[in-house]
Formats: structure tokens, C-alpha cells, sequence
């Protein structure tokens, strides 16, 4: 318990604890019963909770009227929120769809609770209704916390659509009267939701226009899912201060949406693209396209995604070219890419970003450039694609010699069995006439 700020903190987290049953756990619900409308916050993970220790749970928390929470982390201005996440380790799949009932049904008559973190427990199709059913309805929700939970793309369109109806239930109940607060954050990371549910996650980004945050890293989506997520959904968050992509692919198909969306985005500062393999060709185009903005951007993530020294000549260009296209910028990410890290334009970035934070900045202005993959120069590029395409031409004439010598072999083959044949045939007491009747065989046969 932590009361120092005049709240009352009720904590577990990471305690390890196997609660099975309500006996389990009720030593710990008689402590949270006994702080009474105190309590704000509450923090479960880290623990491993059976229906039984559940529904004693929800129980309890259903009690708590006035339970908010807070998260302790960077990105979220607001404090309401409860901590469930990790709580189904070691648990059959036959456990879990009723106890999360239990605790979402509890949690969603909350009506001040504005933050859930279901991250690293497993909700994929087995176990995903109770979440679906929750977030459709749950107006209070401003921030929705997902990593880890294994959706895939069906799942994860099921939660999607859960927002949409979410968005409208929110209109309803404003309509109605009630303070409803946006849907402001969405982290749905490290959860397979691929190209298939990219349609049905823009409908829900479009739906919820006041989103600030959204966070959908190393999810499998492939370029084709970037431009659908990007044009059909992102472009509309016009309110978004914080992207993050990171590990997704690209490409110049995923680059050019994104190209031709960022200046939607106006308040725009951290934008997180780390391993997204936009290419060469979809980097510079990117660089030249922030050149016109967000001038709101402090950070900017770019590490692993095929840089070459053209768009570093860019990227300096919009740091610090005429005009200064963005004046906020203080860190940059460049590791992995196709050029030195002794380049002197790197340098140059450097120390504009210094001068910018100045030497008591809260983080460096820039990583570490100990995985750079130098480019190679012209002429090596050019030698190297003369010595493959060398390699190719003698391939190629390497199996068309050894068609020619199977080919010549099945001929002599062919030769010596007519000529056998032909030995073996009756002599003809006309020399003439067999030499004439071998020949005409023979004729049909070259070498």
C-alpha cells in the first residue's frame, strides 16, 4: 500500500503468487475491502489467477466506484487504469475465457476506469469473446493497452471491430449527457494481426479521430496492409502525437502511403519506424516529405531500413537545410543502415541535435552506429553485377553443353543399336542391297 499522495495504492505486482481459489486470495481482497473508496489504483501482474481467485476478485472490485489507476509510463498524460496483465501464466486454455469474464464484467461497470492493460495474457480466438464483449461497451475507455496476447489477423479483427461499436456506444452516451472521454491510446503489439485485419483496424482508427497515441509494432503486416492501415485509417487520426510501426514491412509501396500522409498529422512527435524495411527509394522519398512537415517532430526512428548515403543527405537536409524543416527534432535513430557512421553529414546531425537539447538532454540525440552495413561504392556495385551476370552466362552455357553431350549420347546409343540390328538381320545375297537398306536406316539418325 502507498498513500503518500493522499491515494491509496492496492499492489501484487510481480509477486509470483499461484492464487487457485477464493481462499487463495481473499487474505488479499480483505486488505483492498478495508481501504474502502481510497483506493486508485490497482496493480495484479505478475501473478497467475484460477476462476475461482478470479471471480472472488471481481467481487471486490466491483465495490470500487471510484477505482482509477495509474500507469507509470511516459506516453499516457492520464492516470486512470488497472494492471491485469501476466496474470494467466501456467493456466489450461479452458481456464481463461471464464475468468477474464469474470473480471471484465466487473471492470466494465467501473465508470471511472480509463486505462486496461491486458498485455502478455493469451486472448487469441479461444479466449477473445469476454475482451470483445468489454471493449464494445466500456465508454469510460481512453487508453487500451494490448502486447503479447497472440490475437492473429482473426482475433485481432474481432477487437478492432470491438472498437468501432465502442465508438458509437461513446456518441450514444454523450448524446445521453455523460462526460465521455476519446479513445486517446492504442498499443496492440507483438500480436500476428498481419495484412487480414488491416481493414477492419483502420475502420476502428477512423472511428476514434481523437487518438493520440497508437503503437502497432511487429505485427506481420505487409506493405499491402501498411497502405490500407495508413490511407484508410491513420491518415484520419488527425490528433496523433505519437507512431509507432516499428518491425513491419514497408517497402515502396508502405513508404509512399506514409509520404503521402505525415503532413495530416501536425502535432505529430514521435514517429517510430524502426525495422520496417522502407528501401532505399522509400526512405528518400519519406526524408523529402517530412521536409514539408510536421514541424511538431522531436523524434524520429528510422534504424534498419536500408538508408544509403543519398537519404542521410536528405534526412540532414530537413534537420538542418534553408528553413529548417524540423525545428523540434532532438533524436534521431539511424543504426543499420547503408552508410558510415564516420560520414561527416552523420557528424554534422549530431552535433545540430546537441545544440538543440544541449549536454544535460534527457537521452542522447542519437544511437549508437555500431550495425551499419556500408554501402558500396559504383564502381563496386557495377563489377559485382558483371561478375553475376558472368556467373549467369556461364551457367547457362555450362547446361546447354550438357544437354549437347546428352543429346549426342542418345544419338550414338541410337546408331550402334540400328547398326546391331542391322547386323544381326539375314545377309542379303546382294551386297549392294544391304548396304542401301543399312543406309536408309541410318538416315533418319545424325550426330
Amino acid at each position: 500500500m502507498d498513500s503518500s499522495t493522499g491515494q491509496t495504492d492496492f499492489s501484487l505486482k510481480g509477486k509470483g503468487l499461484k492464487l487457485n481459489e477464493k481462499s487463495d486470495i481473499e487474505p488479499h481482497l480483505s486488505v483492498l475491502r478495508g481501504c474502502g473508496e481510497s483506493v486508485k489504483k490497482v496493480w495484479l501482474s505478475g501473478n497467475t489467477l484460477g476462476v475461482g481467485s478470479s471471480k472472488a476478485l471481481a467481487e471486490t472490485l466491483k465495490e470500487l466506484k471510484n477505482l482509477e489507476a495509474s500507469l507509470c509510463f511516459a506516453c499516457f498524460p492520464y492516470v486512470f487504469y488497472i494492471d491485469i496483465s501476466d496474470i494467466f501464466t501456467g493456466r489450461l486454455l479452458s481456464e481463461i475465457p471464464q475468468a477474464l469474464t469474470y473480471l471484465l464484467e466487473a471492470l466494465v461497470v467501473l465508470p471511472k476506469l480509463q486505462t486496461v492493460d491486458l498485455s502478455d495474457n493469451a486472448l487469441g480466438l479461444n479466449t477473445q469473446a469476454p475482451l470483445v464483449a468489454f471493449l464494445s461497451a466500456h465508454t469510460p475507455l481512453r487508453n487500451l493497452i494490448l502486447s503479447n496476447n497472440g490475437l492473429g489477423p482473426r482475433a485481432g479483427k474481432l477487437v478492432a471491430e470491438a472498437l468501432s461499436v465502442l465508438a458509437t456506444e461513446k456518441e450514444e452516451a454523450r448524446k445521453a449527457g455523460q462526460d465521455i472521454p476519446n479513445l486517446e491510446t492504442i498499443v496492440c503489439g507483438r500480436n500476428r494481426l498481419e495484412n487480414g485485419s488491416m481493414a477492419a483496424w483502420a475502420k476502428a482508427i477512423t472511428a476514434h479521430r481523437g487518438l493520440k497515441i497508437v503503437k502497432m509494432t511487429q505485427n506481420g503486416i505487409r506493405p499491402e496492409g501498411i497502405e490500407v492501415l495508413v490511407k484508410q485509417g491513420l491518415r484520419y487520426a488527425t490528433s496523433l502525437q505519437v507512431l509507432d510501426l516499428e518491425d513491419n514491412t514497408f517497402a515502396l509501396l508502405g513508404a509512399t502511403a506514409l509520404a503521402d500522409t505525415v503532413l495530416c498529422w501536425q502535432h505529430l512527435a514521435d514517429l517510430g519506424l524502426n525495422d520496417c524495411l522502407l528501401g532505399k527509394a522509400g526512405a528518400t522519398l519519406l526524408a523529402k516529405a517530412l521536409g514539408r512537415g510536421p514541424k511538431s517532430l522531436e523524434a524520429l526512428r528510422l534504424t534498419f531500413n536500408d538508408i544509403d548515403l543519398s537519404g542521410l543527405r536528405e534526412l540532414k537536409l530537413i534537420i538542418m537545410g534553408e528553413g529548417i524543416p524540423l525545428p523540434n527534432l532532438k533524436r534521431i535513430e539511424l543504426n543499420g543502415n547503408r552508410f558510415s557512421e564516420e560520414e561527416d553529414d552523420v557528424e554534422a546531425i549530431r552535433e545540430c541535435l546537441l545544440g538543440r537539447v544541449g549536454a544535460e538532454g534527457e537521452e542522447p540525440v542519437m544511437d549508437e552506429l555500431d550495425e551499419m552495413d556500408e554501402e558500396n561504392s559504383e564502381e563496386e556495385e557495377k563489377f559485382e553485377g558483371e561478375e553475376e551476370e558472368g556467373e549467369e552466362e556461364e551457367e547457362e552455357e555450362e547446361e546447354e553443353e550438357e544437354v549437347e553431350v546428352e543429346d549426342k549420347d542418345i544419338v550414338e546409343k541410337k546408331a550402334e543399336k540400328i547398326i546391331k540390328d542391322a547386323e544381326e538381320e539375314p545377309v542379303a545375297t546382294d551386297e549392294d542391297e544391304t548396304i542401301d537398306a543399312l543406309a536408309a536406316k541410318l538416315g533418319g539418325t545424325t550426330i
